[in-house]
């Protein structure tokens, strides 16, 4: 999802401060489209491969943070904590984006709330669920940490609205 030809779109918030405020909104407004751009085309690529491999794509999950409004840029680029936030959430937007570009609806759950809402979801306990993901990494291998642990459950749990 990141422009490797244009500079600072790996980070675009960190590399807005300093500039001109219009400036900084352009460059941003500018990543997240190509982001955006690039999550699709990506997204599309992933859905042909697993076609070509005889399955379907049905559903999209998508983790999110906690869910709190951004405020207005120049008091982004003014604290690094809400830098690092807002540039997440430009790249969720981005997958969020790709997945509606795809036609694939997307469930979305703050990561906090992902077991609970699974649990509440499946009618299963969030206990066995956790259990069951963990134990996944064994059949597939590493890596499987809890990146690839909570992108399980929120498949499962997307899933789950078929």
């Amino acid at each position: 999802m990141v422009d490797r030809g244009l500079a600072g779109a790996a980070q675009p918030y960190h590399a807005a401060v300093g500039l001109e405020i219009g400036a900084a909104e352009s460059f941003v407004n500018t990543c997240a489209a190509r982001a955006a751009a690039l999550a699709a085309a990506g997204m599309r690529g992933l859905m042909a491969d697993v076609v070509q491999l005889g399955y379907n794509v049905a559903r999209c999950g998508l983790l999110l943070a906690s869910g709190r409004p951004l405020p207005e840029l120049q008091s982004i680029l003014a604290s690094h904590a809400l830098i690092h936030t807002a540039e997440g959430e430009l790249f969720r937007a981005a997958l969020r984006a790709a997945s509606q570009e795809c036609g694939l609806p997307v469930t979305a759950v703050k990561e906090r709330e992902l077991f609970a809402r699974a649990a509440a979801d499946l009618h299963v306990s969030a206990g066995r669920i956790e259990r069951h993901v963990a134990g996944m990494g064994k059949a597939l291998g590493p890596p499987w940490r809890q990146d690839e642990k909570f992108a399980a459950a929120a498949a499962w749990l997307a899933l789950s609205g078929c």
